[in-house]
């Protein structure tokens, strides 16, 4: 039995494309894995909706890759993390993880000068939740949290390198520059695939830190614990990346493509509201 579990797909889930992110980091760190991917395509972005709205969304998207006989899930997305994993730990009989503690406890490995800065969606800034954890981490951190809506929607339509996002950043981020800190964190999925402009703008001083990467570092460490890391080759055919959606599935595996070396062959959509 433990074997059959050890075998099964790790789920992960976003409100869109930015989790993807985060799958990119699984499939690099941890070859032999299967993925099971849910994107929340139709009801993009979380950022801006209220704590209940987010958790009900949540709990059906758990419920769907519970379906498919998930082993774990990974929250891959920070509004969601910041509202909604608490709920699904008590709810729901599987490990999980999410992308906010991961990040937090990076970003205090990092700093020199205590000053941290933390960018993300309304939802997770408004939350409190990476203050809170970072300083339960390093009680005299100083945090600068800084909501940038608009970042989620021009990742979303592929304008990573436009002038547009350019400008927006350099709007949303001129404030923290004068605030001296030393460190970013990258507090939404979308925004690594923007870490060349948010880099370009805040300057080699300052330390992106992507909770993507420090998430799928944390999953595998959860995951051999449990003794759950599959060390089984999948056999070929398998159908080991399987992605989800709840709309637009053309578009999503473009753009899935585009940011994946291990090609999305396929996407699916689904009705979510079914779960």
């Amino acid at each position: 039995m433990k074997e059959e579990i050890r075998q099964a797909p790790i789920g992960v889930f976003d409100s869109g494309v930015g989790g993807l992110t985060v799958a990119r980091e699984i499939m690099r760190q941890m070859p032999k894995e299967k993925i099971i991917y849910f994107g929340d395509t139709a009801r993009v972005p979380y950022g801006s909706k209220s704590k209940e709205t987010v958790t009900r969304f949540s709990r059906q998207i758990a419920r769907f890759l519970l379906s498919h006989d998930v082993k774990t899930i990974v929250v891959a997305c920070n509004t969601a993390s910041a509202y909604a994993l608490d709920e699904l730990e008590k709810e729901f009989d599987v490990p999980m993880i999410g992308v906010v503690k991961p990040g937090a406890k990076m970003a205090v490995t990092r700093t020199r000068n205590g000053r941290i800065g933390v960018i993300g969606t309304e939802g997770t800034i408004g939350s409190g939740i990476y203050n809170e954890y970072i300083r339960s981490v390093r009680a005299d951190a100083v945090i600068y949290g800084k909501a940038c809506p608009l970042f989620v929607p021009l990742v979303e339509e592929g304008l990573w390198e436009d002038p547009v996002t350019e400008e927006i950043a350099r709007r949303y981020l001129g404030e923290l520059i004068d605030l001296d800190i030393d460190t970013l964190v990258l507090g939404c999925t979308h925004y690594p695939l923007i870490r060349s402009v948010i880099g370009r703008i805040m300057g080699d001083g300052v330390t992106l830190v992507n909770p993507a990467y420090e998430t799928a570092v944390e999953l595998k460490a959860m995951l051999g614990e449990q003794h759950l890391l599959n060390d089984v080759e999948p056999a070929l055919g398998s159908n080991r990346y399987q992605f989800y959606v709840s709309d637009g599935a053309e578009k999503f595996k473009q753009f899935a493509n585009s940011i994946m070396k291990y090609g999305v062959l396929s996407a699916k959509t689904i009705h979510i509201e079914e779960y």
